[in-house]
C-alpha cells in the first residue's frame, strides 16, 4: 500500500507559535523557559517569576522532568513495564493493581466515555494499531472488514471495570488494549502545573504535546498569548490568537496525522461505533476548560462526533469549543456561546 503519513505526533496547536507568541516585547525582564521532550513528544514550560521571586532553575527542571517521567512511565503503551503495557498484557480475567495516579485518569476517562456515549473510548487501541496510528505504525493494507468487526465486538468502555479500593483494573475481553494518549499528555499539564503552584510559582505557561494550560500573566500583566492553527495542507499559521487566564486548553483534528491509500486519506481518529476513521468535515476542534485532562479527552470525544453532534453536545454541558469544519475549498468557523468570552481579546 502507497502510504503518506505526515507526521506521528500530531500538534495540533502551533507549537512554535505559541513560543513566538510569548515572547515578551514590552519590557527587557525575560521569561525563564524550560524545555524537553516526554511521551513522544516535546515539553515547553514558561515562567514570568515576580521581582522578588528567586527560582532554583536546576532544581525545578529536575522536578519537573521526574515527575513527567514518572507519569510516562505509568500510562505510557510504548514503555513495556508501564502500567498501561503491563494490563494490556495481562491475559487472565482477575484484578490488576496499579496506582491511585493511574486510577484518577481511568475515572476521568471513563466519566468522558459516559456522558460522550463512548465517542471517547480508552479501549480501541487494537483498532488504533489495526490501522496503523499505534506504536506499530507501518501497515501494508486497508484492514479487513472481518478484522475490524472482530474487534469492534471485543472492545468498548463498559467492558472494563475498576476498582476504586485498592485500586485496580480488570476486564472479561482478551481484546481490550487500554491506550491513554488523548487524555494523558492533559493529565501531565495539570500535573505540572499543581507542581508549579506547590512552589508558589503563579505565573506560568505549561504545554504538552500541544496542550496547555496558563496561569497567572507575563510581566508587565501581560497575558499569555495562545494561537489555534490554520489547518492548511504544506503551511503551518495561526487562525486564532487568545489571551488566556488560569484555564486549560486542548486542540484535536485530523488535518496532521493521516495516511492515503488509492486517493482515499484515512484520518488517525477512530470511531469507536464502526472502528473506521472519521469520515466527517471537522477539520479540528479546540476545548477550553479549567482542566487539561478533561480539555483532552473532550477534544478527542467531539472530534469523533463531527460538527453537527459536537456542537450540540457543547451547547448542552455548556462547554467551550471552537471547530474549523471543511467546506468546499476553505473552513468555516463555529463555536459554542461558552467559547465566547475568549474571542473577545482575540487580537495579540
Amino acid at each position: 500500500m502507497k502510504r503518506r503519513l505526515l507526521i506521528i505526533i500530531v500538534l495540533l496547536l502551533v507549537i512554535g507559535g505559541v513560543i513566538y507568541l510569548n515572547q515578551n516585547k514590552t519590557t527587557n525582564d525575560q521569561l525563564v523557559n524550560i524545555s524537553g521532550t516526554i511521551m513522544g513528544t516535546s515539553y515547553h514550560i514558561k515562567l514570568a517569576p515576580t521581582a522578588e521571586q528567586k527560582i532554583n532553575l536546576p532544581a525545578l527542571k529536575q522536578q519537573i522532568s521526574s515527575r513527567l517521567v514518572d507519569i510516562d512511565g505509568k500510562m505510557s503503551t510504548y514503555k513495556k513495564d508501564s502500567e498501561v503495557s503491563r494490563f494490556n498484557r495481562h491475559s487472565n480475567q482477575s484484578w490488576m493493581s496499579i496506582s491511585a495516579e493511574t486510577m484518577s485518569v481511568f475515572n476521568a476517562a471513563q466519566r468522558i466515555s459516559l456522558l460522550s456515549d463512548g465517542a471517547f473510548d480508552i479501549t480501541i487501541g487494537k483498532l488504533v494499531n489495526l490501522w496503523g496510528f499505534g506504536p506499530t505504525i507501518n501497515i501494508d493494507a486497508i484492514p479487513e472488514v472481518d478484522a475490524i468487526q472482530a474487534l469492534l465486538s471485543q472492545v468498548g468502555y463498559h467492558k472494563l471495570e475498576l476498582r476504586q479500593t485498592p485500586p485496580a483494573l480488570r476486564t472479561n475481553s482478551t481484546e481490550i488494549y487500554i491506550d491513554l494518549s488523548a487524555i494523558a499528555k492533559g493529565y501531565a499539564v495539570d500535573a505540572i502545573a499543581r507542581l508549579l503552584l506547590e512552589k508558589q510559582i503563579v505565573n506560568f505557561l505549561v504545554e504538552i504535546g500541544g496542550e496547555i494550560i496558563t496561569h497567572g500573566t507575563k510581566q508587565q500583566q501581560q497575558p499569555w498569548v495562545i494561537g489555534i492553527e490554520s489547518p492548511l495542507a504544506g503551511e503551518r499559521s495561526i487562525r486564532k490568537r487568545l489571551h488566556l487566564a488560569d484555564v486549560a486548553m486542548a486542540t484535536s483534528g485530523d488535518y496532521r496525522n493521516y495516511f492515503e491509500d488509492k486517493g482515499t486519506r484515512y484520518s488517525h481518529t477512530i470511531d469507536p461505533a464502526t472502528g473506521y476513521p472519521i469520515k466527517h468535515q471537522l477539520a479540528s476542534v479546540t476545548v477550553i476548560d479549567s482542566s487539561c485532562m478533561r480539555a483532552d479527552a473532550l477534544a478527542t470525544a467531539i472530534m469523533v462526533m463531527g460538527p453537527e453532534k459536537g456542537l450540540e453536545f457543547a451547547r448542552q454541558h455548556q462547554f467551550a469549543i471552537f471547530m474549523l469544519v471543511k467546506q468546499d475549498d476553505h473552513f468555516i468557523e463555529q463555536h459554542s456561546l461558552a467559547f465566547e468570552p475568549y474571542l473577545t481579546s482575540e487580537e495579540d
